[in-house]
């Protein structure tokens, strides 16, 4: 098959140039090896799940719950029926978390119902629930050939061609919480092959110019007419691809490199122009867009371990957001990187390194929630202080004290409790501080306040969990329980007006607190708002952008005062903290589930939450510091391992 080409050594059409790469580029999978058995003791605890599901779960459901969620009658489009039959398949998770929420908040059976269960066998439920995860077998879980972030690329062709990663600025941005695409739409498509182009154009000497110095890294010198350029070609492009592909190029990879070479040379395009079009091939191929492993899988095993090119790329993608290093390279190459005290010191590397910074950008921003803040719109006339420079601030605040906690490897527990923060004069405004802190630097400050410090103190923060105009307990609330506690938090009921639909007379002599409060008169939202509602207005002090206040809009003196399960009582936003960082293991826990699934590119199910406990036992010996935190992450199962095939339980209704 050929296709014309230019006298500029570019394909007529570039849609076909890259149907072409992409038809004969294939993806290859892992080398497959067998996984060790589990045991007598994982086969007890599966047993026990079934017989108390068995037992008790499913007495449970039928009796208060199918009437109104099942087969005959779906109310909400909730049917426990399938999920009943099939409780430990990964599509039953979202059904049980849904569940459990609305079981432990008392929500369901709502409260007309005549029926309803005893606080023990609510109990009884909820404890079941944990133990789901002993009804699936060991395995590494869905694994995930992505496509490069929109960062990632940029930051890879940085390092590869030295260019700004800013040539990749008119890519679209990844909408977060759809997971890693896989896929190339013909736009995207179109958009590489514009973007290699430019690579190309700025990296490359045009025609009868002198080669510049990274076309001479790159190509090497012209050889001598009389020599064989096929096979110079074939060298050139076995570098290249072990560069752009991060890992050794394979025989059929390196063939259709060479196929591309020598379509160039059959359209009479010089040594260096064959040699560009062969590059931009490289940059438009499935290997150099995706991450994708050296080796094709064993067809008889389950589970393989990633080879240690995939492996050195899944660790610096997930740390540093672009491509290998050199060090990284050479120990895939020589075969050691898998070995764990090596992958431990790698680690600990790449976490030394100021381009650690990336996992607050791709991992940090997501889980605090500030992602929209740049864009988030506030009332003016109330804060005409959230310029585009105090956003920044806020971020780089949130930034900074992230990237503090990962690089002097502190405990998880100081993301919610500390006495130090970052700030430079705009942000100091906010903290009452612009008299001693000035300046566009940002720098380290100890706080003396101890009601700040932290991330439930934290301006960035309290203003992405507002509303434009005034605070709102309850988003605030439910961000404390969802991404601090680890918490499943029932969606608001239906045809519930918002405060703003309230009897304006009625409630124009109470505080913000005492309107949220008339929520918990209505049956419906008392359940929920008595957990949440507490934890918001022990932040109430904080307004809409973060800044202290001792009166609410109406001019109400402020009533921090709360109480949470456990007779855990608080007056301000100090002691709100003190209790939410004495819950260590739930912060710890829920951490270190929000990152092992970003780690792995996917939600976690099934297997995932053994993994967990294996992680929570590792990093509490070390007081939960977030390095080892890491560490234990990237030496884990499903991190170091991949599914061939899914198991047989899996595929099997009753588990």
């Amino acid at each position: 098959m050929q296709f014309p080409i230019s006298t500029a050594g570019t394909f007529r059409s570039g849609l076909l140039a890259l149907a072409l790469v992409r038809f004969a580029l294939a993806i290859p999978t892992a080398v497959a090896v067998a996984a060790p058995a589990e045991e007598q003791d994982f086969a007890a605890l599966r047993a026990e799940t079934e017989k108390v599901f068995k037992d008790r779960v499913t007495p449970f459901f039928k009796t208060y719950c199918t009437d109104c969620h099942g087969i005959h009658k779906m109310e909400g489009g909730i049917n426990f029926s399938p999920t009943l039959m099939s409780p430990g398949v990964p599509s039953s998770a979202k059904t049980w978390k849904q569940a459990l929420a609305n079981v432990k908040a008392h929500d369901m059976p709502p409260d007309d119902v005549d029926k309803q269960p005893t606080d023990e066998e609510r109990q009884m439920f909820v404890d079941w629930v944990g133990t789901i995860k002993f009804l699936s077998p060991k395995d590494p879980g869905a694994f995930v050939i992505r496509r490069l972030t929109k960062v990632e690329y940029g930051n890879t062709l940085r390092d590869l061609f030295g260019v700004d990663p800013a040539v990749a600025a008119e890519l679209p941005d990844e909408v977060f919480g759809e997971g890693y695409l896989n896929t190339l739409s013909p736009l995207q498509s179109e958009q590489y092959l514009g973007i290699a182009n430019e690579v190309l154009e700025r990296i490359l000497a045009s025609k009868d110019q002198p080669p510049t110095e990274a076309q001479q890294r790159l190509f090497g010198d012209t050889p001598a007419p009389d020599r064989d350029l096929r096979a110079a070609a074939r060298t050139v492009a076995s570098k290249l691809a072990r560069s752009a592909y991060r890992r050794p190029a394979s025989k059929a990879e390196l063939d259709l490199l060479v196929r591309v070479f020598d379509l160039a040379q059959e359209n009479k395009l010089d040594y260096p122009a064959s040699l560009r079009l062969m590059l931009k091939a490289v940059l438009v191929s499935p290997q150099f867009l995706f991450i994708t492993p050296e080796k094709e899988p064993e067809a008889r095993q389950t589970v393989a371990p990633l080879d240690d090119y995939q492996l050195a790329s899944r660790l610096s993608y997930l740390l540093w957001a672009t491509m290998p290093d050199a060090e990284l390279s050479a120990l895939a190459d020589n075969g050691t990187l898998h070995e764990p005290a090596v992958l431990q010191s790698q680690v600990k590397r790449l976490l030394a390194d100021p381009r650690s910074r990336a996992l607050f950008d791709g991992f940090g921003a997501q889980w605090l929630g500030l992602i929209g803040l740049e864009s988030k719109t506030f009332d003016t006339a109330k804060f005409p202080q959230m310029t585009a420079e105090m956003r920044a601030a806020m971020v780089d605040e949130a930034r900074l004290f992230f990237d503090s906690i990962v690089r002097e490897n502190r405990s998880v527990v100081g993301f919610v409790d500390c006495d130090y923060t970052f700030l430079n004069g705009t942000l100091a405004e906010l903290y009452g501080l612009e008299k001693t802190v000035t300046g566009p630097e940002m720098r380290k400050v100890k706080l003396e306040d101890a009601n700040r410090g932290g991330i439930l103190g934290m301006p960035g923060i309290l203003a992405t969990t507002s509303f434009p105009n005034r605070t709102s307990p309850v988003k605030r609330g439910v961000w404390v329980l969802e991404q601090v506690l680890g918490e499943q938090v029932p969606p608001a009921p239906p045809n519930v007006p918002p405060l703003e639909k309230q009897d304006k007379k009625a409630v124009e002599d109470l505080t913000l607190r005492q309107r949220t409060e008339l929520h918990r008169t209505n049956a419906v939202c008392a359940n929920c708002h008595k957990i949440l509602d507490p934890i918001g207005f022990g932040l109430e002090n904080f307004d809409a952008i973060g800044r202290w206040r001792d009166q609410d809009d109406t001019g109400g003196a402020i009533d921090a005062a709360g109480e949470l399960p456990g007779e855990k009582r608080f007056t301000s936003p100090q002691e709100l903290k003190a209790i939410i960082a004495a819950r260590k293991d739930e912060l710890a826990r829920n951490l270190t589930r929000k990152l092992l699934a970003y780690a792995l590119c996917r939600q976690l199910e099934g297997y995932d939450e053994i993994v967990v406990d294996e992680l929570m036992e590792a990093i509490a010996k070390d007081g939960y510091r977030m390095q080892t935190l890491i560490s234990e992450i990237v030496t884990s199962y499903p991190f170091v391992n991949r599914r061939i095939h899914e198991p047989e339980a899996l595929k099997s209704n009753g588990q």
